[in-house]
């Protein structure tokens, strides 16, 4: 069975995916005010309509095997940790095979807000240390519903995830 260790979150190695900026240390020209410094448009997201701001909690696994993978045709994923660091695990747009041996595995700092283009392979974030991670999760509305196609792994497809 494959093992991906986790890497550390940078520009350069997140870039294929999408993009990220740390909310809690901002960095940058701020627009500034008497009493705030506003860092606008950090990360930017075309949406197209509705945006759903949803809640995911998960807990952590004894071990970090993956069976399934997802990804979305027209939207770009947002996810931001609140809690905890989470490990995210992603593969570039492979026109709906999914492509295990090519995925990475990120160490995203909490309050590290995750932009993933459209037709990433994900799944759900995973916590680094806590038992549970809660993290913010913004798509279109109804995403789930409309835009989400789960593939299960194959046995050989199937890998697990090392921090």
């Amino acid at each position: 069975m494959k093992t991906i260790k986790v890497e550390k979150l940078s520009a350069e190695a997140f870039a294929p995916y999408g993009a990220f900026y740390q909310m809690d240390k901002p960095d940058g020209h701020p627009l500034c005010g008497e009493i705030h410094r506003f860092y606008p448009d950090r990360v930017t997201a075309y949406q197209g309509g509705n945006v759903g701001f949803s809640a995911i909690n998960v807990k952590k696994p004894e071990k970090m095997l993956i069976t399934q993978v997802e990804y979305h045709t027209t939207t770009s994923e947002l996810i931001m940790p609140l809690n905890d660091d989470m490990i995210l695990h992603v593969a570039q747009p492979s026109a709906g095979a999914p492509i295990p041996e090519k995925t990475h595995a990120f160490l995203v700092p909490k309050h590290t807000l995750i932009k993933m283009n459209a037709c990433v392979w994900h799944l759900a974030p995973l916590p680094a240390n806590a038992d549970e991670l809660s993290a913010l999760i913004i798509l279109p509305e109804c995403t789930y519903m409309n835009d989400c196609k789960v593939v299960d792994l194959t046995a050989e497809q199937q890998f697990l995830i090392e921090k």
